[in-house]
């Protein structure tokens, strides 16, 4: 027990100092308890098999077919974007994507979503770190409302599968997920925007990509934008990029009214940054234009989902110097399709395809993936290199990806399927119908987070067969020998907080969930109010940005430093901690 007691202590400080990842450190701790007798070879890698950690792969597989197919552009994204006001914005924020969160990976949606924002705040003079925070927030907040809605509630699903407990019900946790969110949403959108800071973009500082182009980009009749006007649709004041103007069969708009509507087959030609017109390409039906011909319709074909956006520089020796875009057959020698063209720091006008081409001309193309491979070293060009964050979401598989999201719900919920089972079967018809590939499923999964949670699970076990669990819920029980079942309750979550603020969240819920059990065993009380608490305290971690994934997601991007969350958190615990203390004991009684 005491050596026991030790590791655990050991872990937890290498965690808090950050001696070394997370995984490494839990790793170790469990190596160590196997090595010398404390865990069975059985016992020791148990938590590996556990479907706690299986299913945490399966949500991780899930969120990423979900932004892969743009399901979530289609739903948040378009809600956010008809927004014009903070209060407005906030309320757009927080509410959809706390409801998403229950039932996907939090993590993918707040890294989803945070670009999202960024560039609504931007196009509507709006500082971003107005509202990171809340989205990181309500994130949490929505993952308290079912079994799938975070990690942690899997891990402690899977903890009381071992302890031999009747299992956590699909929706078990609204009933105090609910109350819990409710509470914290309205701080959200009453009384954080008090709180938080209104500093500058950091980007706007520091933009990598100060090349700008010339593109055009075509409104198919599929296009979210078609019917709204240039302010409606947010184009008039976008980042780095401005909307010089709009061709409508065969007439030329210029310069472009706030109020003119966007029409299906509309040229929108914009001249900026191509972080920007990233951002364009990435708008369903909102397809660019190779080379300037009408009849080139190439990109709405299937094919260009597989297409990734490209720059490179021509070189002195390269074929293509001298002679026109159109001229060089340019498409069928390279498998590239050129958008857009800069040169000596201007932008280029006309049409792609008249373009004559110079050395050193930087070449902004739609390529098929294996075009940096052929062509990296190529004496065509100086350089070749793939834009981040490029590739087209399948938005024609979207709604599969949402009706086997629904699926997955009603079979879990009403017991059709256990929830393991019933995830993995998603992911197939998810690989099955070309929402993801099994290659980007495989590689969405985050092994490390896996690792954590499977030791934690091992450590845990450790703690409960040596008794070690029962000393730290014996000496907690004597500095609580008068409160009751009730005050015991409290120090359990409070702790729970505390650890998970300056450990990996998953971690801090194993460490404490047979402390909590053995706890309610001293104090004669059912352990089930007491493992809702430990669900529930370990996920509502608010005040320090090294406690949950989607803390660090926004931490940078938002131009945030610690006391911002310290200041915005720290009352959102404490809101988190008056609710929960007071509904768990209404609904699972002591």
């Amino acid at each position: 027990m005491g050596f026991t007691l030790a590791v655990a202590l050991l872990a937890l400080g290498l965690l808090v100092w950050e001696v070394a990842a997370p995984d490494l450190v839990m790793m170790g701790a469990l190596i160590a308890l196997g090595a010398t007798g404390v865990l069975t070879p059985r016992e020791t890698f148990s938590g590996f098999a556990n479907p706690a950690v299986a299913m945490v792969g399966v949500l991780f597989m899930f969120s990423a077919a979900m932004r892969e197919t743009g399901a979530l552009d289609m739903t948040l994204g378009r809600f956010l974007s008809r927004s014009r006001t903070a209060f407005a914005g906030t309320l757009r924020i927080v509410f959809p994507v706390s409801a998403l969160s229950g039932f996907l990976n939090n993590a993918p949606i707040v890294a989803m979503m945070t670009p999202s924002v960024i560039d609504w705040a931007r196009r509507n003079a709006l500082s971003p770190s107005r509202f990171l925070i809340p989205l990181s927030y309500a994130s949490i907040l929505g993952s308290t409302l079912t079994i799938i809605g975070t990690s942690n509630n899997l891990i402690v699903q899977g903890l009381i599968d071992d302890a031999g407990m009747p299992p956590l019900g699909f929706f078990e946790l609204a009933g105090v997920g609910i109350p819990v969110l409710l509470a914290g949403l309205i701080y959200l959108v009453f009384v954080a925007p008090r709180l938080l800071p209104n500093r500058s973009d950091p980007g706007d500082a520091f933009d990598k990509r100060r090349r700008e182009y010339v593109t055009t980009m075509v409104v198919r009749d599929i296009c979210p934008l078609v019917g709204q006007t240039v302010e409606e649709a947010g184009l008039r004041h976008l980042p780095g990029l401005f909307l010089v103007e709009i061709e409508r069969r065969g007439r030329i708009l210029t310069p472009v009214a706030p109020e003119e509507a966007i029409e299906s087959e509309d040229r929108l030609v914009f001249a900026g940054v191509v972080s920007t017109i990233v951002d364009l390409q990435r708008i369903r039906g909102l397809v660019p234009l190779a080379e300037g011909t009408p009849e080139d319709r190439e990109a709405d074909g299937p094919e260009r989902f597989n297409r990734r956006l490209v720059e490179a520089v021509v070189s002195v020796s390269s074929p293509l110097v001298g002679r026109s875009i159109r001229e060089s057959n340019f498409r069928s020698a390279y498998d590239a399709a050129v958008i857009a063209v800069h040169r000596n720091a201007e932008r280029v006008p006309g049409k792609i395809g008249e373009i004559v081409l110079q050395p050193g001309d930087t070449l902004l193309m739609q390529c098929a993936p294996e075009f940096i491979q052929h062509h990296h070293d190529s004496a065509d060009f100086y350089l070749a290199s793939e834009l981040p964050g490029t590739e087209q979401p399948r938005f024609d598989r979207a709604w599969v990806a949402l009706l086997v999201l629904g699926g997955l719900i009603l079979s879990v919920s009403t017991g059709l399927l256990p929830i393991t089972l019933g995830g993995f079967v998603a992911v197939a018809v998810l690989i099955a119908t070309r929402c993801i590939t099994a290659t980007k499923a495989r590689q969405s999964v985050q092994w490390n987070v896996l690792i954590v949670i499977a030791c934690g699970l091992g450590i845990a076990s450790a703690m409960e067969k040596t008794g070690a669990a029962a000393a730290v819920a014996s000496l907690l029980v004597s500095f609580l020998r008068d409160v009751g079942p009730f005050g015991a309750l409290l120090a359990i979550y409070i702790l729970c907080v505390v650890l998970a603020e300056f450990l990996q969240h998953s971690a801090a819920v194993a460490m404490m969930f047979p402390i909590a059990v053995a706890t309610a065993n001293q104090v004669g009380s059912d352990p089930r109010p007491f493992v809702i608490a430990v669900a529930i305290a370990c996920t509502c971690c608010f005040a320090s940005p090294v406690a949950y994934q989607t803390h660090l997601i926004v931490y940078g991007a938002g131009g945030y430093r610690f006391r911002d969350f310290v200041r915005v958190g720290l009352p959102l615990n404490a809101i988190c901690l008056v609710v929960a203390v007071a509904v768990i004991p209404r609904i699972w009684a002591f």
